[in-house]
């Protein structure tokens, strides 16, 4: 199916795509050796730009963000009757990707997550699809970047000739890392968030069954209780009903947000 537009969700702009959609997209892109910003979003990523007007400023400059979480799926489909017939899954999105990379030759970058999960994660990807081309990989800094690490950074990813970069950081840091790299590359961007740990095999993924009735959120809670709570028990039930008053029309979410006066990579 055809891009049908960006939607408003709860004040985010988010694309009513399918992966074929957004892979065509990536590609254009790359052909057209064009810059472009893009991103998985499951609630997690929609609600930290809810709660924050600087991320939402961000996020509504992205290019592509997909559909990523179920929730979000239904949600576009109640509120706009986009009949999308499956998300648009971060770590899925990426393998099909690289799967077409690997058959054209097209260069890729890897960044994020940490020494052990990176390496992992180019040795999965090379068993997976033996023609990849990955020119270069890093872990995350786990801080703020300086302006000259910054610098560096985008120099080191250049002088490879990548033509896609896929980034694992975690929301909203990789969407901070991809709106500031957004004009010093001329590829596309992809932030895919788990998709490092789980394609390199360090972190479980919830079965199809639970993924199907959007239930990968329970998983992750079962498997990290201590770090997930919050983001799950309070934030979950925070969409749903956020999502009930839009869509009943009780109440309007505008995409406005505020540009942040001083933007820092975050590495």
């Amino acid at each position: 199916m055809p891009n049908l537009g960006k939607k408003n969700v709860l004040g985010i702009l988010i694309d009513a795509v399918d992966y074929e959609a957004a892979i065509d997209f990536v590609f254009q892109c790359v052909r057209q050796k064009r810059g472009a910003m893009i991103s998985a979003l499951a609630v997690h990523g929609v609600m930290t730009g809810v709660l924050d007007p600087v991320h939402k400023f961000r996020l509504n400059r992205f290019d592509l963000l997909v559909p990523d979480g179920q929730p979000v799926r239904w949600v576009m489909n109640w509120l706009y009757g986009t009949k999308l017939g499956e998300r648009v899954y971060g770590p899925e999105l990426m393998l099909k990707i690289c799967d077409r990379a690997a058959n054209d030759g097209i260069p890729i970058y890897l960044y994020g997550s940490t020494e052990p999960v990176v390496t992992s994660l180019r040795e999965s990807l090379t068993r997976m699809f033996p023609g990849i081309n990955i020119v270069g990989s890093e872990p995350s800094a786990f801080r703020k970047l300086r302006a000259d690490e910054k610098t560096a950074l985008q120099q080191r990813i250049r002088s490879t000739g990548a033509s896609i970069v896929f980034v694992g950081l975690g929301c909203p840091r990789q969407e901070i890392f991809a709106y500031e790299l957004r004009d010093s590359l001329s590829g596309p961007v992809l932030a895919v968030g788990a998709a490092f740990p789980l394609l390199a095999g360090t972190l479980p993924q919830a079965p199809p069954w639970m993924q199907r009735f959007g239930l990968e959120w329970l998983f992750r809670l079962l498997a990290e209780p201590r770090r997930l709570w919050r983001r799950y028990l309070l934030l979950n039930p925070a969409y749903l009903v956020l999502a009930a008053l839009q869509g009943f029309g009780l109440k309007h979410f505008s995409p406005q947000g505020s540009p942040s006066v001083n933007e820092v990579l975050v590495g």
